[in-house]
């Protein structure tokens, strides 16, 4: 091994700098190749805004004195920052997109399958309720709005389908 490649041994992780390209019309895209929605005809005259403030000045290597000297592990540790994880909770309404309800009593637990009509949709609709029966989970993955519905238990309070509301007391 040369002496070169034993002092500069973490140039690996320090790529060289490139030229940038400069802006001439032959380094910018059409407008047709990109994926941006253009408010102008010429792709130069759109602009440029600029940061709200100068990038990587303070960190080692912005100087040539340093950039020659490297950075130590330590100074390259020091500037990683720790993966901070959600606050931890009892588990008990910690759901970041719900309002804190432990439990929603409006949805079953189970899901529902696929909801057919008595004549799987052949004829035309004659009843004046909507009547469908379960028939299970389809094979192939189902869509968002088959996978919303589930099973709500009848509660004891709910009148018979058959009572009419005229005939209470």
């Amino acid at each position: 091994m040369d002496s070169d490649d034993t002092s500069r041994g973490d140039d690996v992780y320090q790529p060289e700098a490139t030229e940038e390209p400069g802006e001439d019309e032959a380094v910018q895209l059409d407008y047709e190749d990109t994926l941006l929605d253009p408010d102008v005809d010429d792709p130069l005259d759109e602009g440029y805004s600029p940061p709200e403030r100068p990038l990587a000045v303070d960190k080692d290597g912005t100087t040539l004195a340093e950039s020659e000297e490297g950075e130590s592990l330590d100074q390259r540790l020091s500037e990683e920052l720790p993966d901070i994880g959600d606050p931890q909770g009892d588990g008990l309404g910690d759901a970041l997109d719900t309002d804190g309800e432990l439990r929603d009593d409006e949805v079953g637990e189970d899901r529902s399958g696929r909801l057919v009509a008595p004549d799987e949709g052949l004829g035309p609709d004659t009843e004046k309720d909507l009547v469908a029966s379960d028939v299970g989970i389809d094979g192939a993955a189902a869509s968002a709005e088959e996978a919303a519905v589930h099973v709500v238990e009848d509660d004891e309070n709910d009148l018979p389908i058959d009572e009419d509301i005229n005939d209470l007391p």
